[in-house]
């Protein structure tokens, strides 16, 4: 090894390269890690600036000294340090040891070293360099380290590095699970190809973190996940972090790091809560309201108007028809239902009594309203996916508004008798209606059936 004092390195590079010292000097005072070299003999030949930065000592001051005996290390732990480095010039591979060394100041700097043979060039040992940093700054590194490891590996919730593309880039266990496809089969795909619904907001989140950094708390959102299995429905609560380059002068994006856990039990719980809270409310502000009406049909359609809100788009009342008048042979082969009120077509208001001629609706046999009376229970129907001309046409058949694409039809039962059906109509911005929403629909039945059963008696008694 020759050795140059000016930079304090060598020229390995040749001497017929021009500029192979200076290349060599500019590659190692570039280097994160502090780098110093000693010879066969323990004389150092390199030292770069970052050990200059942790020690103190130039390389002027440092190359061509005989070990650190006497100014890097203690005398008295001198032979041993030397001992130990030196040691790996005639061992295979690296090894690791840690010191205290002495700083140009006096002080001491804990570091860790990694220390390998330097070959000449028939093979045989020429010297030893040894590769240090000072011990928190490497605890610190393998601490971040395992815990990129413990994220992508042992964690209990979703990690996704996601390129500056929006495609994965690593994906954790938990992850994979979770969109319902394995760690390697995910990396590299487009989100669109893994999420049914609600990629179109992830992949806004993301670019907004790309440009703008982390948001301030995490997010909860929607997706529907394409699985084996079928599409399913979740909610992950996420967020989100901006991966940038540590060597670049100015930040470089390199993608973001998404973590998410499965809330969707708890955000249902939620949900459920805050919507019985809302219609029991609504419930008890229709009894206040329907007790102030004079008339019991008015009543009738004050209930129906509270039930309405946030529930369905559209709502009828279908009474059953009286019998045959006194004297005539017609016996109806069928129930026969008479609209009562309905909601307004046009623009929203209350509900509209429509039964004063009392003339029968025209329902084809099995229509869903016949079948609830005849059945004096509830009755649901949707529209079969399709064209939305399919989904018209199936309202109009049934004699409801066009856009009606979910009903759920409910007998009006009062002293053991059924009155009529009250059917509640959605539109295809809404989802079919469900358990709790049948059992929502006949409380409001219910009240709904009090009242028109109050108004048969008051006529009955008008009329005696």
């Amino acid at each position: 090894m020759s050795t140059s004092r000016r930079s304090g390195t060598t020229n390995e590079l040749g001497p017929d390269e021009p500029g192979g010292s200076d290349l060599l000097a500019a590659l190692l005072d570039g280097m994160d890690a502090a780098l110093c070299a000693f010879d066969a003999d323990g004389v150092v030949t390199h030292w770069n600036r970052e050990a200059e930065r942790i020690l103190g000592w130039t390389a002027a001051e440092a190359v061509g000294r005989q070990g650190f005996a006497g100014w890097a290390v203690r005398t008295a732990d001198a032979e041993e340090v030397q001992a130990r480095l030196m040691s790996a010039m005639h061992a295979p591979g690296r090894q690791v040891h840690e010191f205290a060394l002495v700083t140009k100041d006096g002080g001491r700097v804990l570091v860790r070293t990694q220390s390998a043979a330097v070959r000449g060039h028939e093979g045989e040992p020429a010297g030893v360099y040894c590769a240090f940093s000072e011990v928190h700054a490497q605890i610190d590194l393998e601490r971040s380290i395992a815990l990129s490891e413990a994220l992508l590996e042992d964690a209990a919730w979703g990690v996704v590095l996601v390129d500056a593309d929006l495609r994965p880039a690593v994906v954790n266990t938990h992850a994979a699970r979770a969109l319902g496809t394995g760690r390697a089969s995910a990396l590299g795909r487009p989100l669109g190809e893994l999420l049914v619904r609600g990629v179109e907001e992830l992949e806004a989140a993301l670019t907004h973190v790309l440009a703008e950094g982390a948001p301030p708390a995490p997010a909860d959102m929607w997706v529907t996940v394409r699985t084996p299995e079928g599409e399913n429905r979740r909610c992950w609560r996420s967020g989100f972090v901006r991966l940038a380059s540590p060597l670049a002068e100015e930040p470089v994006p390199l993608g973001v790091g998404w973590l998410f856990q499965d809330v969707t039990e708890a955000k249902q719980g939620q949900q459920e809560g805050a919507l019985l809270r809302f219609r029991t409310n609504q419930l008890h502000r229709a009894a206040r309201a329907a007790a102030e009406c004079e008339d019991p049909v008015e009543a009738a359609t004050v209930q129906l108007d509270f039930a309405l809100a946030g529930f369905a788009d559209h709502a009828l009342i279908d009474r059953v028809a009286a019998g045959p008048r006194a004297g005539t042979t017609q016996t109806p082969d069928r129930v026969r239902l008479v609209r009562l009120a309905a909601t307004p077509g046009g623009a929203p208001g209350p509900s509209l009594l429509t039964g004063a001629a009392g003339l029968p609706v025209c329902y084809e046999e099995g229509h869903p309203a016949l079948n609830c009376v005849e059945r004096a229970g509830t009755v649901r129907a949707d529209a079969e996916a399709g064209p939305p001309r399919h989904a018209r046409e199936w309202a109009l058949a049934r004699q409801w508004p066009d856009d009606a694409v979910h009903a759920l039809c409910v007998a009006l039962r009062s002293r053991g008798r059924t009155l009529g059906a009250v059917t509640f109509l959605r539109g295809a911005g809404r989802s079919r209606f469900e358990r709790s929403d049948v059992a929502y629909a006949e409380d409001v039945a219910g009240r709904i059936a009090v009242a028109l059963d109050l108004s048969e008696a008051l006529g009955g008694k008008a009329r005696e």
